[in-house]
């Protein structure tokens, strides 16, 4: 005999055991995931400028962090620019747990101010091991700079050879190398000039010699100097336009590096806006400097490059960028001045055509261990001036050459580039359109709907 209030209630427990147990293992699978999402979360960016992503090279900076860096941000409460820069200093969190911050209001907290010699607000600074960084316009930028700068031990000197004409590094005109030494500095580095004329040799503290654009050919101490530099294992950039001095050329053919007595044409930067003699280069070697290198560069008034194809013993000689195959070497130079040129079979070199090339050298010290000596060699120098230095990837496929030659492999990446710079050029014929439309066309429309109304009123009066 069944009771069927008896047998309702057993249904109603075994009805609400099942919800209960069903809610507690969402609940679990909840916390679980949660937990996970803690450690392992993922971000993704949908933004077309690609806003909250950081450029390769601080993602890099990020992951080799050995030791634990703080960023203390001195903003006020409810400051607006407080929540863009927790934006950012979010997306370094989620790539190292090694990087800290926190936002400290200067007004409420005086007494960290005053320690850290804050004056104004929206500073940040960054601390590692006791060395601190100040960063005052906080981007991506600047605060990748920061941390470079706190977390390696000591600075490395880069000494820039002068007295034959080369680019000036304090000249801030087109042809400059100003920002070419800011942004070395940038990345931790002393940039000093030297002069070899007066007989002293390579100084023993440098890091890497630049010799970037002569005017003038190096006389033959300076070479002496320069081949002692490379033979006890010093590393050399050198960026030399075209009909550069013999004893250069000479020098570079003793390391398997040959500058032709050329200069490129290339059709393909007519294309795109700029001179048969800007070069567009996007073919890159798998080397160090140029691996995963992405971005094309344009190198105006370069001459091309040959190696030796099977270069003496205990030298390595390849290449490192290429033009495409529409260029070819122009070795006429009196069409050249009478500003012609075209493609002669047999008679100039049809591309591609290396504009970049690198040989390494081993070497022994007595008493030392065996060292590689580098060299870097472009066949151009204009391309990191001022005018050029921010140029698609000018500017990284130079400052990934510096780190390779000084030894620091982590540093070489695209880098951040400044925010809010979005360049829009214009040709002549879009330029007039645009002066056009916004300075007599619409505006004159604006006139005569005006004109049309007032006479219209008038009339129905």
């Amino acid at each position: 005999m069944r009771f069927k209030g008896l047998d309702f209630k057993t249904r109603s427990i075994k009805y609400g055991a099942n919800v209960f147990l069903v809610t507690t293992f969402l609940l679990a699978i909840l916390v679980i995931i949660g937990a996970i999402s803690v450690r392992h979360n993922v971000r993704f960016d949908l933004t077309k400028t690609k806003r909250y992503t950081l450029s390769p090279q601080s993602v890099k900076v990020l992951k080799g962090l050995k030791e634990e860096v703080r960023a203390l941000a001195f903003y006020r409460e409810g400051e607006a620019r407080r929540r863009r820069a927790e934006d950012l200093l979010e997306q370094y969190v989620y790539h190292s747990r090694r990087f800290k911050y926190e936002f400290i209001d200067p007004d409420r907290h005086p007494g960290k101010a005053k320690r850290y010699e804050i004056t104004t607000y929206g500073t940040v600074v960054v601390e590692c091991r006791g060395r601190q960084e100040k960063v005052f316009d906080l981007t991506e930028q600047s605060l990748t700079n920061a941390l470079i700068r706190v977390t390696r031990q000591g600075r490395k000197v880069i000494y820039f050879l002068r007295g034959h004409g080369e680019h000036a590094l304090d000249d801030v005109q087109r042809n400059g190398y100003s920002l070419v030494k800011k942004t070395i500095e940038d990345q931790n580095y002393k940039v000093k000039t030297l002069l070899l004329l007066r007989g002293r040799g390579v100084p023993p503290d440098a890091t890497l010699l630049v010799i970037g654009g002569p005017k003038k050919d190096l006389l033959p101490l300076e070479i002496r100097d320069i081949k002692g530099f490379i033979e006890r294992g010093g590393k050399l950039l050198i960026m030399a336009d075209p009909y550069s001095g013999k004893n250069l050329k000479k020098f570079l053919s003793d390391y398997g590096l040959h500058l032709g007595d050329d200069v490129i044409i290339d059709k393909l930067s007519r294309v795109l806006g700029g001179d048969y003699l800007i070069p567009v280069v996007s073919l890159y070697e798998d080397h160090p400097i140029t691996r995963n290198f992405r971005d094309a560069s344009f190198f105006p008034v370069a001459q091309s490059i040959t190696i030796d194809k099977e270069p003496r013993e205990g030298l390595e000689v390849v290449p490192l960028a290429k033009t495409g195959p529409q260029s070819w070497a122009e070795v006429d130079r009196e069409r050249l001045n009478r500003g012609e040129a075209s493609y002669e079979e047999g008679h100039d070199k049809k591309g591609p055509l290396i504009v970049a090339a690198v040989a390494t050298k081993g070497v022994r010290i007595r008493g030392g261990k065996p060292k590689r000596a580098r060299i870097v060699l472009f066949g151009d120098s204009d391309f990191v001036t001022n005018t050029y230095f921010g140029i698609s990837g000018n500017g990284d496929l130079f400052l990934n050459a510096i780190s390779w030659l000084a030894e620091e492999e982590d540093l070489i990446a695209i880098r951040p580039k400044p925010p809010n710079i979005t360049p829009i050029i214009l040709s002549p014929s879009q330029a007039r359109w645009v002066f056009w439309l916004a300075v007599v066309i619409l505006p004159g429309v604006v006139i005569l709907a005006g004109v049309f109304i007032l006479a219209r009123r008038k009339h129905n009066r």
